[in-house]
């Protein structure tokens, strides 16, 4: 290995040390911050929430950064049970052996925390919907994109009338897309057994609710004909 490239490698290595330094001091910042303002003066809030939760409401939501379901809804901790994942779904009840993780925590919120609703998020600009519709990873290999693209494949059957009558490209066609994977969302909730007896006994109530990123505004799914409409 020559002079040069032995720089080279110890200056890419000492750039990669600070860019990891930068981001786990700008946690630790945030972290701090966290003690001073939100732990320090809420003691006994959070000495009751060492006792146990108890929740009312799950929140399925989707991974993206940019949708923190605590904030849009201006919740303190213990408030909302809240899972996300790519695109904020909920797959079908399934009995087959793998590692079921939105059923697990699904389960856990209906028979342990006995949660009264379950809301799913969809939200604007959504890439999880987005490689739905454009199909672009479809074929991909696991760690490349095929993880994704299995993921999403349950958006499949709500995709096609997407397609046909908006295309697959565009903010309306994605719009279309984000709305309609809540929808499905919805309905393979019902498909839990769990899920399906309180709702149908009324200890349950399922939401579709869609938040547009652009211009901050929720949106509730109506239930019977699964159009969204902002919240007054």
């Amino acid at each position: 290995m020559t002079d040069s490239s032995t720089g080279t490698s110890a200056g890419n290595n000492a750039g990669n040390s600070e860019g990891e330094n930068r981001v786990l001091n700008g946690l630790i910042d945030g972290y701090r911050r966290f003690r001073d303002s939100g732990w320090n003066p809420h003691r006994e809030r959070w000495a009751r929430l060492s006792e146990g939760q108890q929740p009312e409401v799950m929140i399925v939501a989707c991974s993206d950064s940019r949708v923190d379901p605590s904030q849009i809804f201006d919740v303190d901790p213990g408030e909302i049970f809240v899972v996300r994942n790519v695109a904020a779904l909920v797959p079908p009840f399934e009995t087959s052996p793998g590692h079921h993780g939105v059923s697990a925590a699904l389960e856990f919120a209906v028979q342990v925390l006995k949660v009264k609703e379950i809301v799913v998020m969809g939200h604007g600009m959504c890439g999880g919907c987005k490689a739905a519709l454009t199909q672009e990873l479809h074929g991909a290999e696991p760690g490349q994109g095929g993880f994704i693209a299995d993921w999403i494949s349950m958006l499949d059957e709500a995709r096609a009338p997407v397609a046909a009558e908006f295309g697959t490209t565009g903010r309306p066609a994605e719009r279309e897309m984000e709305q309609a994977a809540v929808r499905v969302s919805i309905e393979n909730l019902m498909t839990f057994p769990c899920v399906r007896h309180k709702v149908k006994t009324g200890e349950l109530t399922l939401r579709g609710t869609f938040f547009a990123i652009s211009d901050g505004v929720l949106h509730l799914m109506d239930k019977d004909t699964g159009q969204f409409a902002p919240v007054a």
